[in-house]
């Protein structure tokens, strides 16, 4: 029941955040009867316009003037006894929402799990459960020869051991619930419900190494007298791939939870979580919570409450966890810390890899990137002495890295006037030589390309024109399964055409994905077991799953992936992994290209020879002079950085510079073009006066100029610090309030791609 306002000697004021796109704070009145009951971060219900939204208490607010008073209304119900929000992390949102210019009640609610974004009180999320019908000892089936639907379901509770989960029943003999409740009724059966366990699956879950290496030792001992010394400390861990780094992880949060403190363990992809969970629940049980998307709802809610209560103390999860309430935060891990899946793209866009080191200075906790390359941005802080490196330059057991070979096209396959029309084979014989001797041996094979579908485009061999998204400025995708051509920016489906809609000519099938790559593997190799691991083969978090425990298991021999096979697996079985083409992400219009290229191929190289047997990776590619490929084929890492650091310095890109970028898109060209223009002329205006290192750039289309249905611009600020992009940025928030509903802008800083 909303609270009404009555006279101001009764009432004290509060600031409060709204979940509404909408800077800034409210004021309300606070009847005496709710002072006591509000805590920073805490659900409530406020009147806002003419309905009821949202809302989160932040603090006391000063005394409003007199005239004032009377037009503020008073604040609604209290929705909860404890705050959701723990006020850490409400601090940490307020930093969020002031740095990547967000607003503030928005962020707020963004942080919460599902369940709890609206303006309700929320239950208590039970936990899974499983129901069971138990056959009770006076049970005699052969009295009931005239029920014979009952005879059925008690013979079937008999034969498995007088006890079965319902489902299961149903499963075996139609309709049994009904029938188990009539034998309930004779007191022939009752009925049991268990909580659900969740296990780890076979082929993810590990054992604790008796004996760390010198290395992890030394990285240990370093990280546990950080930990307890208490007090800000920010790390990298540079280790090889195999080196053991979560063996490092697992140590530490053991040495937190042994002193009493939480953890925090952020992985970059949902494809990562269920090895790694594997085997943080295999040392940790149930004091291990998984915070992801693909999760049910209510496991989300349920595992963000048992954090809340201080019932579980590690939260293991993707970006979105950096907001998760871990109670007494001690330790922060950010595992691949390079990764750009880190970096939120849609409403609040945060980096989450650098909002856990602001979290972990917040709670004077220790926070340790993790990284066989690491980004950039991370070397330029160790560089600066921010930072404290930690080396693993060894593999575990003293495994050897694997070979790696480059596999020249131009060479293998060159092209001839007869076969331009024709797409090549996607696996060279040089790699289908490799995987012979591999299979024959009983060992698995990866191979890898970051490209969905069968072919990437469809180009007509009379006029010309290739097949595009009606919606979006790219080519329609052919995905093979299905037979349907598809757009994956925005989804759009068509069945494939018998010829060019154009002219009706021939089609002809160019650019190779996974599904081209998977079919040539079968008809290479029928007798052996394939599997192919991307979004449309992993659509569930329990498909990813059992995919991935199938592999540890040996169960598949070959895994054909897109960049999840390349991210932090470990599977012993490997010792060949083959990039079928290193060159597909080289030529993006992005200051980042080479970085990625190099940080991929070295993470997919690095799942090869991880268990007795050596390893071995062929690089497949048209362009082997290219710096990242030919830096990754001499394991040279640090003159790659050197000489990718040398280039972005030189032309002022991040990490030596701060970057936003404000996007701009709307369904009329010319509207667009003009908003974008408007904005960028008030951008230009708020320019420091001696510009201090500022630049301006834009407008300009878009490098990808229409997505679904829209044309989009873009403006980029780039500057020696992040005040001095202040002005413009403000600018350009100014002129949220005043565009037309058909046009939208967004401010993106710090963001980790410009397409």
């Amino acid at each position: 029941m909303l609270a009404g306002a009555v006279s101001g000697a009764e009432n004290f004021f509060a600031s409060f955040a709204v979940a509404r796109p909408l800077r800034g704070e409210f004021t309300y009145l606070v009847p005496n009867s709710l002072k006591d009951r509000l805590q920073p971060g805490q659900r409530v219900r406020l009147p806002f316009g003419r309905s009821s939204v949202l809302g989160f208490y932040l603090a006391p607010a000063p005394q409003p003037p007199p005239e004032v008073v009377p037009k503020l209304r008073a604040m609604g119900e209290v929705l909860e006894s404890t705050a959701a929000l723990t006020p850490d992390v409400v601090e940490l949102l307020r930093f969020a929402a002031k740095h990547y210019r967000y607003p503030l009640g928005e962020a707020l609610k963004a942080a919460l799990p599902p369940g709890m974004t609206r303006a309700e009180e929320v239950a208590e999320a039970a936990p899974d459960t499983v129901e069971y019908a138990v056959a009770l000892p006076e049970a005699d089936s052969e009295a009931l020869k005239r029920a014979p639907a009952q005879q059925a379901a008690l013979s079937y509770l008999l034969a498995v051991g007088g006890r079965a989960a319902v489902e299961e029943v149903g499963h075996a003999i139609p309709g049994a619930r009904v029938t188990l409740k009539k034998l309930e009724q004779r007191g022939w059966v009752r009925f049991e419900r268990e909580k659900v366990v969740v296990g780890v699956r076979e082929g993810l879950a590990q054992h604790r190494p008796a004996k760390l290496t010198e290395e992890q030792a030394a990285a240990v001992k370093v990280l546990t007298q950080a930990v307890d010394a208490g007090g800000f400390a920010p790390f990298l861990l540079q280790g090889v791939t195999g080196s053991g780094k979560t063996e490092v992880y697992l140590r530490l949060v053991e040495h937190a939870l042994g002193a009493g403190k939480g953890a925090l363990v952020l992985v970059p992809e949902i494809a990562l979580t269920p090895q790694l969970v594997g085997r943080f629940r295999s040392r940790f049980g149930p004091q291990v919570a998984l915070l992801h998307s693909a999760l049910k709802d209510k496991e989300r809610l349920r595992y963000w409450q048992q954090l809340r209560r201080e019932e579980v103390r590690i939260a293991v999860g993707v970006r979105s966890a950096v907001f998760a309430p871990v109670p007494n935060l001690g330790v922060v891990v950010v595992d691949e810390e390079h990764d750009p899946s880190f970096k939120q793209e849609e409403k609040l866009r945060y980096q989450a890899r650098d909002l856990a080191v602001v979290r972990a200075k917040q709670a004077n906790a220790m926070v340790l990137l993790g990284s066989a390359t690491p980004s950039l941005e991370t070397i330029e802080n160790v560089r600066r002495g921010r930072y404290q490196t930690l080396r693993l330059t060894k593999r575990v057991d003293d495994r050897p890295m694997p070979e790696l070979a480059l596999v020249d096209l131009r060479v293998e396959r060159p092209r001839t006037p007869e076969s331009r029309s024709v797409e090549p084979p996607v696996l060279s014989p040089t790699a289908l030589s490799a995987m012979v001797e591999v299979l024959r041996r009983g060992q698995q094979v990866i191979l890898f390309l970051n490209r969905r579908g069968h072919s990437t485009y469809l180009l007509c061999e009379v006029c010309g024109e290739s097949l595009k998204c009606p919606h979006c400025d790219v080519c329609l995708t052919e995905h093979l399964s299905s037979r349907r051509l598809m757009c994956h920016y925005c989804n759009f489906a068509q069945p494939e055409p018998g010829g060019c809609p154009a002219c009706s000519g021939p089609l002809l099938k160019l650019g190779v994905g996974t599904q081209r790559v998977e079919a040539e593997v079968l008809a290479a190799f029928p007798t052996a077991r394939v599997a192919r691991l991307d979004r449309d083969a992993a659509g569930s978090a329990e498909r990813l799953t059992e995919l991935l425990a199938a592999f540890a298991r040996r169960e598949i021999d070959v895994l054909v992936g897109t960049q999840m096979v390349a991210k932090g697996h470990d599977f012993p079985g490997v010792t060949l992994v083959c990039v079928t083409l290193a060159d597909t992400s080289l030529s993006l219009p992005d200051f980042r290209a080479s970085e990625r290229t190099f940080h991929l191929l070295t993470q997919v190289a690095g799942r090869a020879g991880r268990g007795a047997e050596a390893g071995r990776v062929l690089v497949q590619s048209y362009n082997a002079e290219a710096e990242p490929i030919a830096r990754m084929l001499a394991q040279d890492f640090e003159g790659f950085a050197e000489a990718e650091a040398a280039r972005r310095k030189a032309l002022a890109w991040p990490p030596f510079s701060r970057l936003a970028v404000v996007r701009i898109e709307g369904e009329s060209a010319d509207l667009t073009q003009r908003w974008a223009k408007a904005i960028a002329d008030q951008m230009a205006k708020a320019l420091p006066p001696s510009r201090e290192g500022v630049r301006l750039l834009g407008p300009a289309p878009a490098p990808i100029a229409r997505i679904k249905g829209k044309t989009r611009w873009q403006i980029a600020v780039k500057g020696p610090t992040h005040q001095v992009l202040d002005g413009p940025l403000s600018a350009a928030e100014a002129m949220l309030e005043e565009l037309p509903n058909s046009i939208r802008c967004v401010i993106d800083v710090d963001p980790a791609a410009m397409m």
